[in-house]
């Protein structure tokens, strides 16, 4: 959620390394650092509370009958739902944090998972700057790989590229399979030795 109440984005992550890891992703991918992106959630007693504390986030423990009420201020009594209350959470800590305590400050465990944290955000960054680096160049000189794999961080883009990163490398197109797929984009049959440029 934005300073303006506009959900950004919604996931569902789990509560391991594995969830904690793609929440540091999606805020790495908008632009948010643990520095600016409050985070209100319901308990304090979790492993990920403890490393989102760690990684140098502003963590609000928020007690689960005071989000009642706020979804109820709302206008969204009713049947809990974990959506809603993300979005109940969010719009709280985005208006009235000054109402509610944060969390203490970090241990020595903690600040260890925040180095570790603040080393996997930059390793975003830096693959993200990598990519877009790779789709300029692929635009200007091989569109068809875009054409093909316009989601470059996909493993399988990567392979092929590994193999053919030239228009020239994907080999000749002399079976009627490849020859459909140079009609699609793909590179155009290359000259034989011996043959002249037509």
């Amino acid at each position: 959620m934005d300073d303006s109440g506009f959900i950004i984005e919604r996931r569902r992550i789990t509560h391991d390394p594995n969830g904690f890891a793609e929440l540091l992703a999606m805020v790495a991918d908008h632009g948010g650092t643990a520095d600016d992106v409050p985070i209100a959630i319901e308990t304090d007693k979790n492993l990920l509370v403890v490393a989102l504390a760690g990684a140098g986030f502003t963590v609000y423990p928020i007690n689960p009958r005071a989000v009642a009420r706020y979804r109820e201020r709302h206008g969204q009594a009713g049947n809990k739902s974990d959506s809603r209350d993300a979005a109940v959470l969010a719009d709280i800590v985005r208006t009235d944090r000054h109402q509610h305590r944060r969390l203490p400050a970090n241990s020595e465990q903690q600040q260890a998972i925040k180095a570790l944290a603040r080393q996997h955000q930059e390793a975003i960054w830096a693959q993200n700057q990598t990519i877009s680096r790779l789709r300029s160049v692929l635009l200007e000189f091989y569109p068809q790989a875009l054409q093909a794999f316009p989601k470059l961080k996909h493993r399988a883009a990567m392979e092929v590229l590994s193999i053919a990163p030239t228009p020239h490398g994907c080999g000749e197109a002399d079976s009627p399979a490849d020859q459909q797929r140079a009609q699609k984009g793909w590179p155009t049959q290359r000259p034989r030795p011996g043959n002249p440029d037509p």
